[in-house]
């Protein structure tokens, strides 16, 4: 398996291109791109860890060498949040650099999985599909909002707030990547309980995680490392599914039957052929079915904006 990075000299990259190498499997190829001229540094950096992943780096203004022949391509390419900033704010720069990275995967990759990590991911999802279809080779099993941070956020504040191993906590999270399109399914956490209060602060804390490190980084960056974990337990997510390893299922954003948007997160079984499946969320409580009508329409506005921007 070849997996690519995009933007691996930044935060998120750096996280996740260290714990790939560490943790894809045998003989597996680990891509690291950027336009930074350290990259090619940053993979060197990696290539002195002892584990049997190979690792090549390229910067500059082309993609293209860390893209051929990629299985999976994981973007986190673009700013980060500075304090006072939400997600729609990062809007005008990241939108650019991921129309443009998904052009040239049209062009070089167009069969790899592609999970876009970079902000606004309800936005930047919908963006990156239109340019694939303009190209003529979308395929909607095959490209994937990451929005692991808010299931792996909401396994660690419920195992916290419960006395858990967070390794047992399983926390299924629907709608989208930013705010209150952050719906984290509460009802279905197996073996605990919670008070309509602890459901309603804990749901607030999930949606609101992102600006929780914003602020505590002091405008010194978002969430970097936190994603990168999640960046890379996705990754590994896709790299199983795709060698054929059976009942692989994490949350991601993907097209699915459009029943809430066109672009819906919920669980998805992962196969040899990207989302093989794109299973049902189950039984919601009442507290969740308001929270969801409530962010349909922001999640809707997010993706129209996507699909005017590539237009």
């Amino acid at each position: 398996m070849k997996v690519a990075v995009i933007g691996a000299a930044g935060g998120i990259g750096q996280a996740l291109a260290l714990l790939l190498k560490n943790r894809l499997p045998a003989g597996s190829d680990l891509a690291l791109y950027d336009i930074a001229p350290v990259t090619p540094g940053v993979a060197a950096d990696l290539s002195h860890i002892p584990t049997p992943v190979s690792i090549k780096g390229y910067a500059g203004e082309d993609p293209t060498p860390a893209l051929e022949g990629a299985d999976v391509v994981l973007v986190s390419a673009g700013v980060a949040r500075k304090p006072g900033m939400d997600r729609s704010d990062l809007f005008n720069v990241n939108a650019g650099i991921v129309k443009s990275l998904a052009e040239k995967i049209a062009v070089v990759c167009p069969k790899a999985c592609v999970g876009i990590i970079t902000n606004p991911v309800n936005t930047t999802v919908a963006i990156a599909a239109e340019v694939l279809k303009k190209a003529g080779v979308y395929d909607k099993r095959r490209l994937f909002g990451v929005t692991t941070l808010d299931v792996i956020r909401s396994e660690t504040f419920v195992a916290d707030l419960k006395d858990k191993d967070p390794g047992d906590i399983r926390v299924p999270v629907i709608g989208g990547h930013s705010g209150v399109t952050i719906l984290p399914l509460l009802s279905q956490v197996e073996g605990v309980e919670f008070t309509a209060e602890e459901v309603e602060a804990l749901t607030k804390r999930i949606q609101n995680a992102g600006t929780e490190v914003v602020e505590a980084k002091a405008g010194g960056g978002s969430a970097t490392l936190s994603m990168g974990q999640a960046a890379c337990r996705f990754g590994l997510a896709l790299v199983k599914g795709l060698q054929g390893e059976e009942g692989v299922i994490e949350c991601a954003y993907v097209e699915g039957d459009g029943e809430h948007a066109q672009f819906f997160a919920q669980p998805v079984k992962l196969g040899k052929e990207g989302a093989e499946a794109i299973l049902p969320y189950g039984e919601i409580s009442e507290y969740e079915k308001q929270a969801l009508d409530g962010m349909l329409d922001t999640l809707k506005g997010d993706i129209e904006i996507g699909i005017e921007f590539a237009g």
